[in-house]
């Protein structure tokens, strides 16, 4: 493409941008305007997509990184088709196809959503490091580049210095990233923030890095992508040093380029005038939402090579299945976006071990017949037990993807992107473990999953003060009822937007991971014991299923008749609330113990289900080994919750568990005390009603 119709484009997606966050009278249009000779450019001439088949799997993914700068790919999407100028002039609106920040959906052309700073570009690392594992199983005809917009903002974040060092380290290739190097940040310039050399930062980690001094200048910016696509032994960084707010003016014709002010609001309201900024940039002010008729027909014509591109490819994909049709037919079904099926009913599983030892277990298994499972652990495989995986297979390694696990570090936040990025590639199922503590640096990425819908499967162990010696750093308290806030969120189908499990033994530790693999639209996450665990009572194999429904019960001797009191529970507790349950029945009472592990699995049953797991109207005592907040929803309006107000100690998990309350004596002792309070709750409400 002509440099000045490039140009022509970058300015049109200017006046877009411009118009866009003028309209809705929120945005951001500083970082859009000053990146989009580059980003134009890559549209126009670099990035391989098929025009009609969104999906196609050796398509080229753009990853953006500051999603802040969501106009500029909403416009950059226009030029293509994607978008009409109605979904434009609705940018930020409800329901638009044009929200805030991109939102994934990959039939327009959006691989990832973004927010968080710093994010993006891991998930563009996870995607790249999926593509070179696909490659490696499926040779080259599955070749693609993965490129991703970032910023200042994303590159201060500390997630960078976990993606440069694990992108440099594993010498991706395939990955590229453009810095939109503008100087300026929301509230400040960058100069008041850092001074470190850029360049120097990322060759240490193992980039090749090409500096573009002029980040508008296409003939530049030309000659970096192309050797950025030629590079085949590290992965790259442009340092495009842009303007912000490239062609801003004020009504008199004051230049606005690089004002902090024109980051984050309108135009106007940055002092600036979106009219006078159309008007500079070749658009009409009057009607800034079109697209330049020499603009429109350059990339109709790119659209046509595009579209010999892919032919030519199907014609040797064609060649390639002939020549390969185990090959094929494998890659057809990673690809359909069906889940795997697991079948774990033939594993010979030990009881009275950890649940994190019998997951261990699963995870060979899944190593040795689940060849799309991607494994990683934060620095901790061999305590986690993911080294169970590891042994079967091997790490990934520069230029040696053959093995199936990412070894990242201790980067617990990378880790989670680069499991995002590798489910967002398709076909692909990551499995990323580290101590439940340690999930409060995974936060973002939690959230980010969900939002994505993506299937990515976190295993925390370690999962309560029964940690011990390493004290209250290392102990979970409050953390099950965080995570459980994301399962606490609905989709439009009701279902949860995260499945959260906490397995009570061995049995439920395999219903869990079959549970996971089955859920195909949101993350899951499952909770396991450090300590050993002894096997509930029944027939387990049949029992434990019934976990699925989130609860189910236990054990019970109350026969027809209404129990006395109820347990509930779930994990290392449903036994110890069960043994106290049998002190119980041996002093006459009908006690029925209930193992929960997914409270909000379990509201999601219908209510004849629900009632009659935990009878109504009757005595309930839930018994959490983290914040009482966790049963709240299911004890009722007389139930009662006891757990931890505290964060943990120093000394061996069983002196803990004697002075936490949680022996099978001190469960008695407490549910006794429930049970007289009960008797006087309902008096007094009977009487006062």
């Amino acid at each position: 493409m002509q440099d000045a119709i490039v140009t022509k484009a970058a300015d049109n997606v200017r006046i877009l941008s411009a118009a866009m966050v003028q309209k809705a009278k929120s945005g951001h249009p500083g970082g859009a305007m000053g990146a989009a000779d580059a980003i134009s450019l890559l549209f126009a001439e670099f990035l391989r997509f098929d025009p009609e088949n969104p999906n196609w799997e050796a398509r080229d993914r753009f990853f953006m990184d500051p999603g802040h700068m969501s106009a500029l790919l909403y416009s950059e999407l226009a030029l293509q088709g994607k978008l009409n100028m109605e979904d434009l002039k609705n940018f930020r609106q409800l329901n638009s196809r044009t929200p805030g920040h991109p939102e994934v959906e990959v039939a327009l052309g959006i691989e990832n959503s973004s927010g968080p700073l710093g994010i993006g570009h891991a998930v563009a690392l996870g995607n790249a490091i999926a593509e070179r594992f696909m490659v490696e199983r499926f040779g080259d005809i599955l070749n693609h580049k993965v490129v991703c917009l970032v910023s200042d903002g994303g590159l201060e974040e500390e997630i960078a210095y976990g993606v440069g060092r694990v992108a440099g380290h594993l010498k991706l290739s395939n990955l590229i990233f453009f810095y939109d190097a503008n100087q300026v940040q929301l509230s400040c310039r960058c100069e008041d923030v850092m001074s470190h050399d850029f360049k120097k930062q990322y060759e240490a980690w193992g980039f090749r890095v090409i500096d573009v001094a002029d980040g508008s200048d296409i003939a530049s910016l030309r000659k970096a992508f192309k050797e950025a696509w030629a590079e085949t032994e590290k992965p790259t960084i442009v340092i495009g040093h842009t303007t912000m707010a490239k062609g801003a003016i004020a009504e008199d014709g004051k230049s606005f380029e690089g004002a902090v002010s024109t980051h984050g609001q309108p135009l106007n309201a940055a002092g600036a005038s979106t009219d006078a900024t159309v008007k500079n940039l070749g658009g009409d002010p009057a009607d800034p939402f079109k697209i330049f008729p020499e603009v429109a027909e350059a990339f109709e014509a790119r659209k046509a090579e595009l579209r010999k591109e892919v032919v030519a490819w199907k014609k040797a994909k064609a060649a390639w299945d002939a020549a390969n049709p185990e090959k094929a037919a494998t890659l057809k079904e990673w690809l359909s976006g069906k889940a795997p099926k697991i079948d774990l009913s033939g594993l010979e599983l030990k009881e009275g071990v950890a649940t994190r030892v019998t997951s261990g277990t699963i995870l060979g298994h899944l190593a040795e017949n689940v060849k799309n499972c991607i494994c990683s652990s934060a620095d901790l495989s061999n305590s986690d037990n993911t080294q169970a995986f590891l042994n079967k297979t091997g790490i990934f390694r520069a230029n040696d993807f053959k093995g199936g696990f990412v070894q990242v570090g201790v980067a617990e936040l990378t880790m989670g992107a680069i499991c995002c990025g590798i489910a967002l590639h398709g076909g692909l199922y990551p499995i990323c473990a580290t101590f439940f503590v340690f999930s409060d640096f995974m936060k973002p990425v939690l959230r980010m999953a969900a939002l994505m819908g993506l299937p990515v499967k976190f295993m925390y162990t370690h999962d309560s003060f029964r940690v011990g010696e390493d004290g209250p750093t290392h102990q979970p308290i409050e953390h099950e009822t965080q995570i459980r806030l994301l399962e606490g969120l609905k989709k439009a189908n009701g279902k949860s937007e995260m499945l959260v499990l906490r397995p009570a033994d061995a049995f439920e530790t395999v219903a869990a991971w079959e549970m996971a693999f089955e859920n195909n639209d949101s993350p899951t996450t499952i909770i396991l014991t450090r300590q050993n665990v002894k096997t509930l009572p029944g027939d387990r194999k049949v029992e434990a299923a019934k976990c699925r429904k989130g609860a189910y019960v236990v054990s019970d001797n109350c026969g027809s008749a209404r129990p006395d009191l109820t347990f509930v529970s779930n994990g290392s507790d449903v036994l110890l609330t069960h043994d106290a349950a049998e002190v119980l029945r041996a002093e006459g009472l009908k006690v029925r113990v209930v193992s929960m592990i997914s409270p909000a699995l379990f509201m999601s049953q219908s209510k004849e289900y629900r009632d009659s797991v935990i009878t109504p109207w009757t005595p309930v005592f839930a018994k959490s080994s983290g914040l009482p907040l966790l049963f709240a929803q299911v004890v009722g309006g007389f139930g009662k919750v006891s757990g931890l107000e505290r964060f943990g100690a120093s000394a061996p998990a069983g002196v803990l568990e004697k002075e936490f309350g949680y022996t099978p004596e001190a469960v008695v002792a407490a549910a006794k005390e429930y049970l007289a309070e009960y008797k006087a709750n309902v008096e007094e409400f009977k009487k006062n009603n």
